[in-house]
């Protein structure tokens, strides 16, 4: 009995033989068969199939299928893995611009703890979409930008094919927003279309760094005066691997990728965790400043995922101490996902949008400078509800990485990382990439873009608003774990304006949030850290 599970493997060796009586082809199949499971006993790699001959690679079948038997056939409409079916099908319909509509009434449960409306008014408005537009920069800002609510999140070139951001710059184009590099620097494909660019910087400077991998003023000028580029933007960190950097094997980095990030052909392109042009608060400011007088006065920000609150408060400090503020700040939640990371990094690390956003607003409002720093929220964006939440937490606008990759045609394969993406979007296979064809997949981008914003046109004048920024967390109600209904407004920590700022009213400051109270005071602008408690 102990060795039934080698039937399978020995009848392959016995049929081999009595096989070749009907057909020599016969024969070999078997004996190739058995030759598979003889291998598979003695290798010493995989202990399924030293157990298990020939009949183990079922279990390495299954294993790679499951995703797609799991999405096909068991998983639920609503289940988020990490996007449910329902919110794929909406982007499909209107990238399409089929019916997006749905009938029989909502699945949800409308009585659950994750219970979360808009509350409507009984004399609703009819929003202009076109009109839904945020202007972006601050007092030292000589170039301010009008920036869409809704513009494509930062996904570079290598990640993605050259088809897809192609197809997402055009689509930009045709839609007036704007297309977030990431930080693999402005290729070819960016240029191409002319759709409006937000340039992602990040530790590694691609595009715009000498031959020691360090910041170039003169190649950042050289790049930063084409008109495409709108907005300059420092990664800081990102939400799907926040404090971790990045390495592009040598294998990978072909002549066009080696072009656009400014790196020798064929050797390990490195994005180090941290900056080299700055390790402290001030330090991050005067870069800031460095790159605003480069540019000519574009709006210059960073984008982070909130990690260490102390941190940012340091931040926040530094814009009072240096007199220097950025012109924009886009806060990404670690739910973010377009980025290959580690496990424990995906599942563990950072702040998830809809908190980080919440402190990065608070602490503008209190030290006075909320009006001055518009602020960008990103992580699983891509309705018009969801842009109406984050507005309601603190953004501005919206970013969303992986909505414009499901218009593009991305099945949530998740094979991101493997360069064997099934449908041309993360890959730089030039097969693959085949199956993109430009004009199309544009086409949707545009579509998915102008569906969504007229959906959030239609959600605000529901509500009796005719513009996003006068959405407030008064608007939206939600159930809790006890089956209480309360507003957002209820359940938000909100700071007074100034609070934070030295000398201010000491009774508003008795009501600071725990948060405040421990690490305001000992947040450093010299260095990244906490300062030590002071002993008496």
């Amino acid at each position: 009995m102990h060795y039934s599970r080698y039937f399978f493997w020995l009848s392959t060796g016995i049929l081999a033989p009595l096989s070749f009586l009907y057909s020599p082809y016969l024969a070999i199949f078997f004996s190739l068969l058995f030759l598979i499971g003889l291998k598979d006993s003695i290798q010493k790699r995989h202990s399924i199939l030293r157990n298990y001959p020939l009949i183990g690679h079922f279990r390495f079948l299954l294993e790679y299928i499951r995703p797609e038997i799991r999405q096909y056939f068991l998983e639920d409409d609503e289940e988020k893995i990490p996007f449910s079916r329902n919110q794929r099908a909406m982007v499909y319909s209107r990238s399409k611009k089929d019916n997006d509509k749905r009938g029989f009434g909502s699945i949800k449960s409308m009585y659950g703890p994750e219970g979360e409306w808009l509350g409507h008014s009984n004399s609703p408005c009819h929003p202009d979409p076109s009109q839904f537009r945020i202007q972006v920069g601050g007092p030292s800002c000589l170039q301010p930008y009008s920036l869409s609510v809704f513009n494509i999140s930062a996904m570079s070139f290598g990640s993605l094919s050259p088809n897809a951001i192609r197809a997402l710059n055009r689509g930009a184009k045709l839609g007036g927003f704007a297309h977030d590099t990431g930080e693999g620097s402005i290729s070819s494909y960016h240029r191409e279309f002319g759709g409006d660019i937000i340039w992602e910087i990040g530790s590694g400077y691609f595009g715009c760094r000498n031959d020691q991998g360090r910041f170039s003023e003169e190649k950042f000028s050289a790049q930063v005066v084409d008109p495409q580029i709108k907005m300059v933007e420092i990664k800081l960190s990102q939400g799907a691997k926040p404090g971790h950097g990045g390495v592009l094997p040598g294998a990978k980095v072909t002549a066009e990728i080696a072009a656009t990030r400014g790196v020798p052909i064929g050797e390990d392109c490195v994005s180090p965790a941290h900056h080299a042009e700055f390790s402290s608060p001030v330090e991050l400011m005067q870069f800031i400043a460095r790159l605003r007088k480069l540019s000519g006065g574009k709006p210059i920000g960073f984008k982070l995922c909130v990690g260490q609150p102390w941190e940012f408060f340091g931040i926040a400090k530094a814009m009072l101490e240096t007199g220097i503020c950025p012109d924009f700040i886009v806060v990404d939640g670690s739910e973010g996902g377009t980025g290959a990371a580690p496990v424990e990094f995906t599942d563990h690390v950072g702040m998830p949008l809809r908190d980080g956003l919440r402190l990065v607003h608070n602490t503008l409002v209190g030290i006075n400078k909320r009006s001055e720093i518009s602020i960008g929220a990103s992580g699983k964006i891509i309705s018009g509800y969801d842009i109406i939440r984050a507005i309601a937490l603190g953004a501005d606008w919206c970013n969303s990485a992986r909505g414009f990759m499901f218009a593009l045609g991305c099945i949530q394969s998740r094979t991101c990382h493997t360069d064997k993406c099934p449908t041309g979007v993360a890959t730089q296979d030039l097969i693959r990439q085949r199956a993109l064809v430009v004009p199309d997949k544009a086409e949707r981008v545009f579509a998915f873009h102008q569906n969504t914003v007229a959906s959030l046109a239609d959600l605000i004048g529901s509500a009796g608003l005719m513009y996003p920024s006068e959405i407030t967390p008064d608007y939206l109600l939600s159930r809790d774990s006890s089956g209480k209904i309360s507003s957002l407004a209820s359940q938000l920590t909100t700071l007074s304006p100034g609070v934070l700022l030295p000398g201010s009213d000491a009774s508003l400051r008795k009501d600071l949030p725990r948060e405040y109270v421990e690490y305001w005071n000992r947040a450093q602008t010299s260095r990244f850290g906490l300062a030590p408690v002071s002993t008496p």
